[in-house]
């Protein structure tokens, strides 16, 4: 079962992170029952949050601002403590400097000064082969994932 994704950003207001995290929590009670139920489940899209250090260029600059706040990473430790697997970070543990998103503003892209806040995550009972960015893929501020099966 696929889920593409884009999962509310919390940056307008408290009442909006509130939001995004009940639509987290919601979104996990749901591919939680699927999993129970014997699915295999892909979960893409963009989450509007950096998990580790590691997926942002600057994470000590944005440690208080919403898609790298505490809250919201704890959220990403409980969608792998439910067993789902970061599929990118399986096959790239610790290579830093990998983002799937730049901001339009100053050129951030062609510097790489960028968050990795798009994701595959599979739940553990679905093999995959690969996954990998592209972010020579122009066209967005974006760049496109891909997930082998």
């Amino acid at each position: 079962t696929l889920f593409n994704i884009y999962f509310p950003n919390g940056k307008m207001s408290d009442e909006r992170l509130e939001y995004k995290l009940n639509f987290y929590d919601e979104a996990l009670d749901q591919f939680d029952k699927l999993v129970k139920a014997g699915k295999k489940l892909i979960i893409c899209g963009d989450y509007n949050t950096a998990h580790k250090e590691i997926d942002l260029a600057r994470p000590k600059d944005n440690e208080k601002v919403s898609g790298f706040l505490p809250v919201e990473r704890k959220w990403l430790d409980k969608l792998v403590a439910h067993g789902y697997i970061d599929c990118f970070r399986h096959f790239h543990k610790d290579e830093p400097n990998h983002y799937t998103w730049w901001s339009m503003r100053s050129g951030a892209r062609s510097r790489n000064v960028g968050w990795r806040i798009d994701y595959f995550f599979a739940s553990k009972n679905l093999k995959f082969k690969d996954c990998y960015h592209l972010p020579e893929v122009m066209g967005s501020d974006h760049c496109p994932l891909v997930l082998k099966v």
